[in-house]
This record gives C-alpha cells, sequence and structure tokens, in this order.
C-alpha cells in the first residue's frame, strides 16, 4: 500500500525517484487536487540535453499524466551566473548569443515527452531571463535578500566543499541560490507554481525557493527531489566512453541512442525500465523476473521503450532491424551512424585510425590507435592490426565501409 493518497506521487514513488520532499502530507494534497503546477529548471549550457536530464524529464511527464501542469524553466538568466552545485570549479561564462542558440537547440528535446499547448493542464515553456535580465541588483538585494542568511548559504555542500579545499567560490556564484529561489517565487506569482521538482543535488537550492515563497508571499510551495542516477558499476548515469549521451538526433543518432539503452549493465535493467519508460508495473515486474540469456530481452525492451519515447516507434524499430543485422548475421544496416567523407580525401592515404575518430567511435586519432593495438578495431568485420593502416575503395561494400569498436559500437563511413 503506497504511502501517498495521489497517484502521481505513488506512481513517482513504485518506480523508484523520490529522494526528498517538503511537507510530505500537505504536498500530497496539492498534488491530488485540482490542477497543480511544478516547474524544473535547465540552465542553457549545451546545445541539447542529455541522457542525464531524463530524470527530471520523465518526472514531469508523469506529472502532467496525472493532470498536473508542467513548467520546463530555460535558464537563461541563470545560466549567466552558472550552477555551482556539485561543481568543484566555476563554469565557464557563456555570451548571450551562445546562450540563447542553446535554447534553441534544447527545445527540441521535451516535444517528444510533453504536451505543449494554451489550455488546461498543457506544459509551458518559459525563460528566467525574461525577469532576471530586467531586475536591479539593488532590487533584487531589497526584493529578497532580507530574506538569505549568509549561515545557512555557506552550510550547503558545494560552499562548504569549495572553502574545505581552498577552491576559490566565486561571489557571482554565490548569488546563484538567491536567483533560482526568486525563480521559483516568480513562478508562484505569475502561473501559481507551487512545487518545484530536480534532482538530489538541487536540494538546497528548492529548499531556498520553498521558503523565499513562504517569507516573502506567505505562500506554501513545495520540493520534490529525485535519486541522482548511476550505473551499478558506479558511472554517472549518460556518461559513456565516447561522451555524453544527448537527447537531440543531431548529437546522438537514434541508433546510438538505442544502443546506448541496449547496452545497459544487467543488475540495472530493472531500474531503468521502471524510470525511464511507459512500461506498465506488471510489464516491467514481468521483465525484471527474467534471467540468464533471456535479460538481453528485458534490455532490447528497454531499448526500444526509452527510443520510442524520444524518436518514436518507427526509429526504435529500425534500430533493433540494425542492430539485429550487426550483431545476427555480421552484415551492415543503413540505421547505424554514418558520416560522409570524400572519396577523394578517403582514398588518398586516409587513415583508419582518423576514420574512427571522424565516425564519433573515438576522440582522438590517439585513442583509435591504442583500439587497435588492443585489437579491438575492425573495418568489415576484419580485424586491423596496423595503427597506420589506411582506407581503399576496395574496402567499399555496399557503398559503405564499416567501422566496428569492439563487439558493440558500429559505424558507416560513406565515400561521396
Amino acid at each position: 500500500m503506497s504511502e501517498y493518497k495521489s497517484e502521481f506521487l505513488r506512481e513517482l514513488s513504485w518506480r523508484g525517484f523520490i529522494k526528498d520532499t517538503t511537507h510530505k502530507a500537505e504536498l500530497d494534497a496539492y498534488c491530488a487536487e485540482g490542477t497543480p503546477v511544478a516547474y524544473v529548471g535547465y540552465d542553457a549550457t549545451a546545445d541539447s540535453l542529455h541522457v542525464g536530464h531524463l530524470m527530471t524529464i520523465m518526472m514531469l511527464r508523469i506529472f502532467q499524466r496525472h493532470g498536473g501542469k508542467p513548467i520546463a524553466l530555460m535558464g537563461g538568466g541563470t545560466t549567466k551566473v552558472g550552477d555551482p552545485t556539485d561543481k568543484e570549479k566555476s563554469r565557464p561564462l557563456l555570451t548571450d548569443e551562445q546562450i540563447n542558440a542553446n535554447i534553441a537547440g534544447i527545445k527540441t528535446a521535451f516535444e517528444p515527452f510533453l504536451r505543449f499547448g494554451e489550455s488546461g493542464n498543457d506544459a509551458i515553456m518559459v525563460n528566467n531571463n525574461d525577469w532576471l535580465g530586467d531586475l536591479g541588483y539593488l532590487e533584487m538585494l531589497r526584493a529578497i535578500g532580507v530574506y538569505f542568511t549568509i549561515n545557512t548559504m555557506v552550510k550547503q555542500d558545494t560552499v562548504r566543499r569549495r572553502l574545505e579545499a581552498e577552491q576559490p567560490y566565486t561571489f557571482l556564484e554565490f548569488n546563484y541560490l538567491l536567483m533560482q529561489s526568486y525563480d521559483f517565487l516568480e513562478l508562484y506569482r505569475r502561473y501559481g507554481c507551487r512545487m518545484q521538482l530536480g534532482g538530489s543535488d538541487q536540494w538546497g537550492n528548492i529548499v531556498g525557493g520553498v521558503d523565499l515563497v513562504h517569507k516573502a508571499d506567505s505562500g506554501e510551495a513545495f520540493g520534490v527531489t529525485a535519486h541522482l542516477v548511476t550505473t551499478s558499476s558506479g558511472v554517472k548515469m549518460g556518461k559513456t566512453v565516447g561522451g555524453a549521451v544527448w537527447l537531440n538526433a543531431d548529437r546522438k543518432s537514434p541508433y546510438e541512442y538505442w544502443q546506448f539503452w541496449r547496452n545497459t549493465e544487467d543488475a540495472d535493467v530493472g531500474r531503468f525500465l521502471r524510470l525511464f519508460t511507459d512500461l506498465s508495473r506488471e510489464e516491467i515486474e514481468r521483465l525484471e523476473a527474467l534471467e540468464g540469456a533471456q535479460i538481453n530481452d528485458a534490455k532490447v525492451a528497454l531499448a526500444n521503450a526509452a527510443t520510442t519515447l524520444l524518436h518514436g516507434e518507427a526509429a526504435a524499430k529500425e534500430s533493433e532491424a540494425a542492430a539485429s543485422a550487426v550483431f545476427a548475421s555480421g552484415g551492415t544496416a543503413a540505421a547505424l551512424p554514418t558520416v560522409e567523407i570524400p572519396s577523394a580525401e578517403l582514398f588518398s592515404d586516409y587513415l583508419v585510425a582518423a576514420a574512427f575518430t571522424a565516425a564519433g567511435l573515438t576522440e582522438s586519432n590517439g585513442e583509435a590507435r591504442r583500439l587497435i593495438k588492443q585489437g579491438a578495431a575492425k573495418v568489415n568485420d576484419q580485424q586491423v592490426k596496423d595503427q597506420n593502416a589506411t582506407l581503399a575503395e576496395s574496402d567499399v561494400v555496399d557503398g559503405n565501409i564499416k567501422l566496428s569498436a569492439g563487439k558493440k559500437r558500429h559505424a558507416l563511413v560513406k565515400p561521396v
């Protein structure tokens, strides 16, 4: 029997999202009545979100499914400061042009997950630069500075760690808590938003906003945090040898995205099915019960469900078929990530190592050479033994050259 009455919190609970909440009973009552409003903030530090952001995106998705109105808050203003949370050094500062370009790219990541519109519990997207950008410094200090004490702010984990390590913690970063808290107050005033969702690393910032809404407007506000996800081997969710697993298709192809989920560690499959798919509890429990080689069926179900959410059912089926062609028959498939290289360049002493890097299988030619030295690099399923090997026209099969890094990562080079 769930400890919650609201369907939203009940589902978050059985799926394993919830780490901490404020005012549990009052929060539960708020989520169970009418059309509750909740937001998550995303700073625009890159032109795409990545798998590490999926936890909060899925929380907003579940929230909307149970009648809540989600707000996706773009940090056009806060990105100018940079969130210091859990960072051991300051973030590089971005220009307005970079921030706006990043926001444009990020917007596309939300559309598959949330229903946006102008009525009912349709999701909305807002930019905190709309209020932070025009807020005078003295005005902000007078409006909310009185509600924050240095005593409390220096106890935050990030501040404490930096000070103990004698690492700089700039006054600019010190203001981030005030800015994020002000966001909550502004969303409360503009949209009646009374709940913030976030990862557990945001707990201090969320509590700051909850307290500010109460102190400044005598309002009742709530916070819910999710566990930060690491794999069973201790790797931060979404981090791979090839870098971040981006949500935008131009940064990570549907096939590569499918492969990321298909390569989930055995011990993580059930947990990821709960967190990152819409599959029912009954279906997830059935898949969790699979053992031995059948765990691979659960991994395929995870990859299909996760890829369908982001890229659509057709892309998921195409990716599964491509993987089947690669792994079962040793062939190639059109859905594999493909890089186009001019024929004149490709067939003029073009290094195999350079092709691996161009195809995104390695981050540098040096890494590619190490892969060859380890015996883990293949061209058309044939092991490459020479670190200075080059490609030739004879390597083209059905219009492409297939590259393989280990057993699970593949790409095509297409001469043009």
